[in-house]
């Protein structure tokens, strides 16, 4: 073929990039509780890089409180 595997097309990316998307909002769900449309909107906008950091910042969050500061940090 053109030498392009299936991770290089930008469909995979796009795919990857709702799933990690998907967990995420239900992981911060289930560790803070239900998330305001605003929080819901800020994670919407996240690059795929900076779900993964929140992915692993969420493990440490014990509340909304620690959500909000995460996401101000990237301001």
């Amino acid at each position: 073929m053109l030498g392009i595997t299936l991770k290089e097309t930008r469909v995979y990316r796009e795919i990857k990039e709702e799933g990690e998307r998907a967990l995420i909002l239900r992981q911060l769900t289930r560790r803070v509780g239900e998330l305001s449309s605003d929080v819901l909107q800020r994670v919407e906008t996240l690059s795929l890089e900076q779900l993964e950091n929140l992915g692993e910042a969420l493990l440490d969050f014990t509340s909304m409180d620690d959500l909000d500061v995460w996401l101000e940090t990237l301001e």
